[in-house]
């Protein structure tokens, strides 16, 4: 019995796999359903940032987060974005807003989009335009951390410390460990308590 096993391998191997078998179809790659939509990556990386104990590991869930929420999804919208954060970075605002609002206007979904858009009119001293456009953001996204902390920067900035306190604590709520985010909550409530005095 085991000669005629070695044997019948023997045969396979020397005259290769039948043709049904050489003419099939090569296996179908495993299916984009089984990989994580990004919505389902945010999901797992906020889970992580809230059960974080280190403030430099939640800085590198914070800017993993952001790489996600650059990405929309359409490569016309990314360029977009890339455009505009570069000219932004470059000091060219009414490029850059331009620009974000061709995203917002193809692509209102898009949280970060609203997002980088109100810090953009934050950098031209549109506070009022800026805090639209994060509501717009925290519609689409409520754990959005930079709209959050954008919003919490210009109550902050603006003299309203108690309202400020309370974007920074949601933040925190998200994010425990987030170094920005404490450092924030330390000074506001220090700012607070002289104002007590």
């Amino acid at each position: 019995m085991t000669r005629c096993l070695t044997f019948a391998c023997a045969l396979l191997l020397a005259f290769g796999a039948p043709a049904w078998a050489r003419d099939a179809p090569p296996p179908a790659p495993p299916s984009a359903a089984t990989a994580p939509s990004p919505s389902e990556k945010l999901d797992e990386l906020f889970a992580c940032l809230a059960a974080s104990r280190d403030a430099d590991e939640s800085a590198g869930i914070v800017a993993a987060i952001d790489r996600i929420h650059l990405r929309s999804g359409s490569d016309t919208g990314d360029l977009l974005m890339a455009r505009a954060v570069a000219t932004m970075e470059s000091g060219n605002y009414p490029v850059a807003l331009a620009l974000l609002d061709a995203i917002v206007g193809l692509q209102p979904e898009w949280a970060e989009g609203w997002n980088k858009r109100a810090t953009a009119r934050y950098f031209v001293g549109d506070a009022k335009g800026a805090m639209a456009d994060i509501a717009k953001t925290l519609e689409r996204d409520p754990r959005h951390l930079g709209a959050l902390a954008g919003m919490g920067m210009i109550l902050e900035d603006s003299g309203l410390r108690a309202e400020a306190l309370r974007v920074y604590e949601r933040a925190l709520a998200i994010a425990p460990q987030w170094r920005p985010m404490n450092e924030a909550v330390a000074r506001v409530k220090a700012a607070l308590a002289g104002q007590a005095l």
